[in-house]
């Protein structure tokens, strides 16, 4: 293409963008029963014509308008009615929020954007820090509406954003109007906006990332406009919003990555310029990676700086960054490490925790006393660090530093026994190495008890070849096996308390953070204690991976315990089919007010047909094409079933299927982002079916109005369930719609 060619596309890409929609509707094509899309301008490369509906406000503007206060009626309607700790509130809307205005350091599987939103809600709320139990009741002066009209404030957002998307796929304004009113009427997406959880955020961020992709997609015919630009931030930014706030907003990263690919590929196939494809690329890197990742850090820059101060989640972080906070135990201690000092040694492996023994012993082996990793603060973790050779008198001899190179003994303060090593017995779990133990006395000539000190690096100013707290990391190396103390996370059995592993590793990876110690806690009375913090230095990009990092770890360890009996817990195969419904209290007796999260039977089985129905759709058409039947497709249609099919039944499989590859614990509500997407399937559908069989205004409205009225009827029928529900325990039974519910009865009930 030469470059009059190619200025005379840009010139009228710019035209139709600007008229935006007012080119004249497409035509029905002669002979045939298919109504045609009406759908945007493709480039002008292209051969068909591609237009969308053109908003109108007298019409879309009151139809979004109608939805919204619809929506906020069924997610603010009685919110207060109950004040009980329900569900996970006891986290979100008391420990959590409780700690961020006490300025606590906590830790937690999720990110912080949804938390700290909730806290903020809370201090609006009446300004309090207090600290209250996690579960009951919340005290009368708690403002729990506040709090809870604040979080339906994103669900009551569903319903304009789903009317949005719609429409920005062009569909027909009864089918957007239609996916409103299905995400209105579902008692689960209502109920779970009614609480204070993370859900709700959740969903909203889902849906404006859905919808802002939708957007650029209806703008991608005129390139680097402010239009197209606007649309491709507003995706950038609501992924970045919606990683944010929990992981799962990963999936919607996925979903745009992979539209993002196949246009890129699309471009590559039609042959675009150089130059173009660079800025394209450019465009996408700085918008649909560069902006989220920016967004994500940034909640987490603001966590670390409102948790300024020590509290129950120190542990989860590395020494240096728990010194900085105030009151931290670590901050005020002896910096420079002396013979006959008390010591708390931490693994550098993210998850293995501090050195630890207790007088239990190993099942098997040498049946020795067990040595391993822990990660909380216990007497247990206290090692007196001990010269070879002359023994000194330690509390009035002269002190002495401990050096890079020597070799130390090191003593179990509580039960008086050595850091022990040998080659007879194998480590319990990591066969590979040596098995480490608690043995022998202080007294005692046995060179099994004896390491070498090597220090790896020194993150202090003050680099004299001396162990120092905190700042110097170092390896220990067994005097007689030449092998090095490890702990890399490996989990013990039953038997060794889940404790993590500590062996005598063979492997001599000097790098290996598994085979790193460092002085977490000193204490010796004769060494005077210094400020820490003006000595230990972090970045924010260590804290923000090692946080990471244990988040994962987190996530990973809930895991279902399947012999224990939880009306609580699911599998993902039963989600679409509404098999295991979930109650949202763990009180289910006369008297208590009673909510249910329950989905609309109709909505949630018709959506999951339809999410099974279009791979087949898309499989059949193509069969037919492929086939030469004539009229497969009307002008415009294939391409509109695939660019809307492509979003939302992607986003369904995408926010659904990985749940099967999981280990961790899993729960209904994880189905609800691909709920959303399969809702809006539902509408696709709906108005596909009515274009085949080229249904007029009036026919086309009648069908959208009868899905509405027995979606809505369902909604009410379990509305009692979702607004909360006081009423006699045999009034249940008639809304027990699977024997698998258990909405009326089962052990736990009375």
């Amino acid at each position: 293409m030469n470059s009059r060619e190619d200025s005379a596309r840009q010139h009228a890409a710019k035209r139709d963008c600007a008229a935006d929609s007012q080119a004249a509707p497409a035509q029905q094509p002669t002979g045939s029963k298919f109504v045609a899309y009406p759908l945007r301008r493709e480039p002008v490369s292209t051969s068909a014509p591609y237009q969308r509906n053109k908003w109108n406000s007298s019409v879309d503007g009151w139809l979004v308008l109608l939805l919204t206060v619809i929506c906020a009626f069924t997610r603010l309607y009685q919110i207060g009615l109950s004040n009980r700790v329900s569900w996970d509130e006891s986290y979100f809307n008391v420990r959590f929020s409780g700690m961020y205005l006490n300025h606590s350091y906590h830790h937690d599987v999720h990110p912080p954007l949804a938390k700290l939103l909730i806290s903020l809600s809370r201090f609006v709320a009446d300004g309090s820090n207090r600290t209250m139990e996690p579960k009951g009741n919340y005290p009368p002066d708690f403002n729990y509406t506040f709090t809870r009209c604040f979080t339906a404030l994103f669900g009551i957002g569903l319903a304009p954003l789903a009317y949005l998307t719609c429409f920005h796929l062009n569909m027909q304004r009864q089918a957007c109007f239609l996916a409103g009113l299905l995400v209105i009427a579902d008692n689960a997406l209502c109920v779970m906006s009614r609480f204070v959880l993370l859900d709700a955020p959740l969903l909203f961020f889902t849906a404006a990332a859905l919808c802002s992709i939708a957007g650029f997609q209806n703008t991608r015919h005129c390139a680097f406009s402010p239009a197209w630009w606007r649309w491709l931030l507003l995706t950038g930014a609501a992924l970045g919003l919606v990683s944010s706030s929990k992981w799962v907003g990963f999936f919607a990263v996925a979903l745009v990555g992979l539209y993002t690919m196949e246009e890129l590929l699309n471009m590559y196939a039609d042959f675009m310029p150089a130059s173009t494809a660079i800025k394209h690329f450019g465009a996408r890197v700085t918008a649909l990676i560069i902006l989220p990742i920016a967004i994500y850090m940034a909640s987490f820059a603001v966590h670390f700086a409102v948790l300024s101060h020590s509290g129950p989640g120190d542990a989860t972080m590395p020494p240096a960054f728990q010194a900085r906070l105030y009151g931290s135990k670590l901050s005020y201690q002896p910096f420079t490490v002396m013979y006959g000092s008390l010591l708390d040694l931490r693994s550098m492996h993210p998850g293995s925790g501090l050195l630890h023994s207790h007088p239990h012993k190993y099942p098997d082996g040498s049946q020795q006393q067990q040595v391993t990793g822990y990660s909380h603060s216990d007497s247990n973790n206290n090692w007196v660090i001990m010269r070879i050779g002359n023994e000194l008198n330690y509390t009035s001899d002269p002190l002495l530093p401990v050096k890079d190179g020597d070799t130390v003994r090191l003593m179990h303060k509580r039960t008086s026994t050595m850091l022990h090593s040998h080659r007879s017995y194998k480590a319990h779990v990591s066969t590979h190495d040596h098995e480490v133990t608690a043995y022998g006395k202080p007294e005692w000539n046995d060179t099994n008890n004896e390491w070498r000190i090597e220090i790896h690096k020194e993150e202090s100013s003050v680099a004299n070849g001396e162990i120092h707290a905190i700042t110097t990391q170092f390896r220990l190396r067994h005097a007689t096996t030449n092998c090095l103390l490890s702990a890399a996370g490996v989990k013990l059995p039953p038997w060794g308390f889940r404790q993590t592993e500590v062996s005598c590793s063979r492997s001599q990876s000097p790098r290996s953070a598994a085979n790193l110690w460092v002085v977490e806690r000193h204490a010796n009375p004769r060494v005077p204690s210094v400020d820490m913090r003006s000595i230990v230095k972090t970045s924010f990009i260590s804290n923000f991976l090692r946080l990471n990092m244990e988040m994962a770890r987190s996530n990973n360890a809930l895991i279902p315990d399947r012999d224990k009996y939880n009306h609580l817990e699911s599998d993902p195969w039963s989600w679409p089919f509404l098999v295991y419904p979930m109650r949202l209290l763990g009180s289910w007796k006369k008297g208590d007010i009673k909510y249910y999260e329950v989905g609309n039977p109709l909505i949630w089985w018709s959506s999951a047909l339809m999410c099974l129905l279009y791979p087949l759709q898309l499989a059949y058409y193509h069969v037919r094409q492929a086939r030469g039947v004539p009229g497969v497709w009307a002008p415009g249609e294939e391409r509109h079933f695939w660019n809307a099919g492509k979003l939302l039944w992607g986003g369904w499989m995408l926010h659904y299927l990985p749940f099967f590859a999981m280990g961790r614990v899993t729960y209904i509500h994880h189905y609800l982002p691909a709920l959303y997407f399969a809702v809006l399937l539902l509408a696709f559908e709906v108005d596909h079916f009515c274009r085949r069989l080229a249904l007029g205004e009036r026919p086309r409205t009648i069908v959208v109005a009868m899905c509405a009225v027995c979606m809505l009827a369902v909604f009410c029928w379990f509305a009692p369930l979702t607004f909360g529900y006081i009423g006699p325990m045999d009034d249940l039974k008639y809304r027990q719609w699977l024997p698998t519910w258990n909405i009326y009865r089962d052990k736990y009930s009375m």
